[in-house]
């Protein structure tokens, strides 16, 4: 009988380094205050004695551990890669603990039910096709657009009828998907939150975290971007300057343009140019038009119902989103994408 293959273990890995990658893989992510917490804490209960300051804590002392436990990972399909924040903490980085060969269903579903890993799917279209076009890219959804999508639509579940079939050859087959209710998308988008996968903001929108975007980085782009098309208006963008995925950061005034800037990279971009003029188009950069939620938020009509919504619940934050639905049309031109939809 052959031996079983155990990975390669880096020179000088120990249970310090085992100790963090077990708590990493828990957490999912680290900012470098957690990663020094981590570390004090590991070091402490292993030298016993007074507890270890995590101030004292480098960031040398912590790209050690993390290039240890990313050498031991590797040969097991996962890896550990980094991002900034784009919009919280001054754009902290961040590192996300992450399967190389991800989807959906093998991470943000890898403890779900069948009707949740689809429901997760139908999400992430309504974020980046539904919600997410030339005229306004928000790349987020609010309770209610979450809600929309608990189940399939009607011709989908018909068709995955259809192919399960009703005779007892088939009675064994998969159910088709009959989507969730309104109370298990809640549970889930909680428990999604929860587990750092999602984001949701003061207003409400919910939106991928760093970790979700570092995990589903290469399908994202594989399953809504066009490869052979580098000259149109693609759903996953990134910035002119760090070169990373953008979902919350700034645009060209110019709607055909496709450069886009997060806000914690725009001043040294800028710093470094002679006029504030976008770099491919030259139309001036005003800084007011947006990727992500804001898009919506920094809208009058979003505005003026915000202003009401104390006392007024739901129905006042919906009816700032059918606002920003008619501004949006009106302001625009005429121009016939889909945004917002609530039909």
């Amino acid at each position: 009988m052959e031996d079983e293959w155990e990975p390669p273990v880096p020179v000088g890995y120990n249970d310090t380094n085992r100790a963090f990658i077990q708590a990493f893989m828990a957490r999912g992510s680290l900012t470098i205050n957690e990663g020094q917490k981590l570390i004090a804490e590991i070091l402490s209960a292993q030298q016993g004695g007074d507890p270890i300051d995590p101030r004292s804590i480098t960031q040398d002392d912590f790209n050690n551990f993390i290039r240890m436990a990313r050498d031991a990972v590797e040969p097991l399909d996962y890896d550990i890669r980094n991002m900034r924040h784009q919009h919280r903490n001054g754009g902290e980085r961040v590192w996300a603990f992450i399967n190389a060969h991800s989807d959906p269903a093998t991470q943000m579903g890898t403890t779900r039910s069948p009707e949740e890993v689809a429901y997760i799917k139908r999400l992430l279209d309504a974020m980046f096709e539904g919600f997410n076009t030339p005229r306004m890219e928000v790349m987020a959804v609010d309770e209610a657009q979450a809600l929309k999508v608990s189940r399939p639509p009607r011709r989908q579940s018909q068709a995955n009828g259809a192919m399960n079939g009703d005779d007892e050859e088939n009675s064994q087959a998969p159910t088709s998907d009959r989507g969730l209710k309104h109370s298990e998308v809640l549970s889930l988008l909680s428990s999604l939150v929860a587990e750092g996968w999602l984001e949701k903001s003061p207003d409400g929108f919910y939106a991928l975290s760093p970790r979700s975007l570092l995990e589903l980085w290469s399908w994202l782009v594989a399953a809504y971007n066009d490869a052979e098309d580098d000259t149109s208006w693609q759903p996953i963008k990134f910035c002119e300057a760090c070169k990373e995925i953008v979902t919350y950061g700034q645009r060209c005034a110019e709607r055909d343009c496709l450069v886009r800037l997060h806000d914690i990279c725009e001043q040294a971009f800028w710093r470094a140019r002679r006029d504030k003029t976008c770099p491919k188009c030259q139309t001036a950069w005003t800084g007011n038009h947006f990727v992500g939620e804001r898009a919506v938020t920094s809208r009058s009509g979003f505005q003026k119902a915000r202003g009401r919504r104390n006392g007024a619940g739901r129905r006042s934050d919906r009816a700032g989103a059918l606002a920003t639905q008619r501004e949006a049309a009106e302001d625009e031109d005429g121009d016939g994408g889909e945004d917002m939809d609530d039909d």
